[in-house]
């Protein structure tokens, strides 16, 4: 354990070092702040529906900003340190390679943590502060908050599974864009294809649902969107995810996956890579 905080606060520091933390920090706090805004500029206070709102729209766009910061963070774990050969220096000390995998990927982890809590949380808090209202629905924004600290690390392990993969961290570049275009953008333009010619309706509700289950992007968006009555009904989508049988344990349990399946991979191939 004394290992892995080490290696864990390494990853830190280098987010502090490389100015990581501020610019997601910024990045998130800004955008969050500026939907807060429109969300209460009827009444010029946050209000229950208002934060229904602001967790529709930051979950909408944290699909896209979320995985695309996680992969950002992840993509050059593995081949930029074999590039630099940092990577057979640090295999000198008393550290096992899962140890090293554990350690980068907690502290890449935490980095993200950071930048979601002062990001989502800190602009919510000082919308909160300078309107004098109380923050109802706070629940909902929440499980947003935790959710999309789930989507990063799922990136972020997907990051990790395409840097010990490759050989080149050109390459490992182009294989996060086309993770990030997959998942983000692909995956759903040909879902929505397929439902647009299945004129025979042969693909069924439930096999829907699981066709949601597939992508983590969709599976964060159905999670989020569907949590709550308030958001539910503001989303237009209100008992869809009951009824095709989607609970949120199913949810979270399949996003859950997501991370364990592609760092499981990325030990194992770590464990049988030559230096």
């Amino acid at each position: 354990m004394k290992i892995l905080w080490i290696l864990t606060m390494k990853e830190l520091r280098d987010g502090f070092r490389n100015r990581w933390i501020a610019a997601a920090i910024i990045v998130l706090g800004i955008l969050a702040l500026v939907l807060s805004v429109l969300g209460s500029a009827p009444t010029g206070s946050i209000r229950a529906s208002e934060l229904d709102v602001s967790v529709i729209s930051l979950a909408s766009l944290s699909v896209y900003l979320i995985p695309l910061i996680a992969l950002m963070l992840s993509f050059d774990a593995m081949v930029g340190e074999f590039e630099r050969g940092t990577m057979m220096l640090l295999l000198t000390y008393p550290v096992t390679r899962w140890q090293v995998i554990m350690g980068k990927f907690l502290g890449h982890v935490l980095i993200l943590f950071i930048a979601i809590l002062v990001g989502y949380g800190g602009a919510v808090v000082a919308m909160t502060l300078v309107t004098g209202s109380s923050a109802e629905g706070w629940q909902a924004y929440v499980v947003m908050m935790a959710s999309s600290m789930l989507l990063g690390a799922i990136f972020i392990a997907l990051g990790y599974l395409v840097s010990v993969l490759v050989k080149e961290r050109a390459t490992a570049v182009g294989a996060a864009i086309g993770l990030w275009l997959v998942f983000v953008v692909l995956y759903d333009l040909l879902l929505f294809g397929a439902l647009t010619l299945d004129k025979d309706q042969l693909i069924g509700q439930h096999l829907f649902s699981m066709l949601m289950l597939i992508s983590p992007t969709d599976t964060y968006r159905v999670l989020n969107l569907s949590s709550f009555e308030g958001v539910s009904e503001a989303a237009g989508i209100a008992g869809v995810a009951s009824e095709a049988g989607l609970s949120g344990i199913l949810l979270v349990s399949a996003m859950l996956l997501w991370v364990v399946v592609p760092l499981a991979g990325t030990l194992l191939v770590f464990q049988r890579r030559e230096l």
